[in-house]
């Protein structure tokens, strides 16, 4: 284990193809995880320096604080041809300069992509620790940089069994660390409301997610006589096909599409919630769900992470069986809402730098 004293006037680089633009944006609903790290490395390790480095997003190249930590925003949001060869070297060029002047921990790259590709190579050329932290898409076969890359083992960390096993299926290479997503207790309120929601979808309303699959299924409920009550909350390309298919199934006063709301907003909804729908046909972890879990809500979904079981969390093969689970679980009078604690961030924090030590 790490000592704080250990980590006294050391530095953390974290790179990222995003981070919100202002504290204000903290509670916006994307990189939850990476958010969440952020302040738990703060939080159990308070003499160490982190700096941000985005690649593409806040376009604005004017660098800031956010909660005490420096964010360097490179602002490539056009990739023109050509032009990620200069962010690259003006990461590089960073990297470089902060290697002479600071006292480094040690790198985080934030996916397998071009931010594991500059922190990779920098790391074998300078001799700094690199830890990349695959996240979900950047386990596909589909993602070539991995070739790119050729990363050691020793350099990879999966969020999920799940990231592990499938990188390694397409890219050969079984990452040496895993560390899972987890949750940042301090987000949530002590309230306890009343469960007013019975079904509740929330993510980006993409086809990735399918749905179509929450509508169906709150309609095939809605004929077996039950009273729904159910919430979807985001937005996205596929918002005006969810719309016009809640209008078709006479769901418009059951189904209530909230758009963008902040993580805050999320979190509270979930604590009014029953069950959360995960339709999503691939996923690295699922934020949302443990989200869910802690918030004392059931999880039904078609992904699994991890290889070992979490309570609450159903695991269907097919939208058949997400209605039947969904029936069993609203009809119970026995079914119990109570938080569960899979992984806590801080601990997700703590595993990182003792890899890093």
């Amino acid at each position: 284990m790490i000592g704080k004293a250990d980590l006294n006037y050391k530095t953390l680089i974290v790179l990222s193809p995003a981070f919100p633009a202002n504290e204000s944006e903290e509670q916006s609903p994307w990189l939850p995880a990476k958010q969440a790290l952020i302040r738990a490395l703060n939080r159990n390790f308070p003499t160490l320096e982190i700096i941000i480095i985005t690649f593409h997003y806040p376009t604005d190249k004017t660098e800031y604080l956010w909660y005490g930590n420096r964010v360097i925003p490179l602002g490539n949001a056009n990739k023109r041809r050509g032009q990620s060869l200069i962010l690259w070297y003006s990461v590089f060029k960073k990297l470089y300069g902060f290697k002479k002047s600071k006292n480094l921990a040690g790198i985080i790259s934030f996916w397998c992509f071009e931010c594991c590709l500059v922190g990779s190579y920098f790391s074998r050329l300078y001799k700094v620790k690199h830890l990349c932290w695959i996240s979900g898409q950047d386990a596909r076969k589909s993602n070539h940089f991995v070739k790119r890359i050729r990363p050691k083992a020793g350099e990879l960390v999966a969020m999920s069994d799940f990231l592990a096993e499938e990188f390694y299926k397409n890219h050969g290479i079984f990452p040496k660390y895993l560390i899972p997503d987890a949750i940042d207790t301090s987000l949530f309120t002590e309230e306890d409301p009343e469960r007013s929601i019975d079904i509740l979808g929330a993510g980006n309303l993409v086809p990735l997610k399918r749905y179509e699959i929450f509508v169906e299924v709150v309609a095939a409920l809605k004929n077996k006589g039950l009273s729904i009550n159910a919430v979807l909350c985001g937005n996205g390309t596929e918002e005006q096909n969810l719309k016009n298919q809640i209008s078709i199934n006479g769901l418009e006063n059951i189904i209530s599409l909230t758009g963008l709301i902040g993580q805050k907003q999320v979190l509270a909804q979930m604590k009014k919630t029953k069950i959360m729908l995960h339709t999503s046909e691939y996923e690295g972890f699922g934020n949302v769900c443990i989200e869910a879990l802690y918030a004392g809500a059931h999880v039904i979904s078609f992904t699994k992470p991890m290889n070992e079981a979490i309570p609450h969390w159903h695991i269907v093969a097919t939208k058949e069986e997400m209605i039947i689970k969904a029936l069993d679980i609203l009809q119970n009078d026995q079914t119990e809402y109570t938080p569960v604690l899979p992984f806590d961030m801080n601990d997700s924090a703590k595993a990182f730098m003792a890899v890093l030590a």
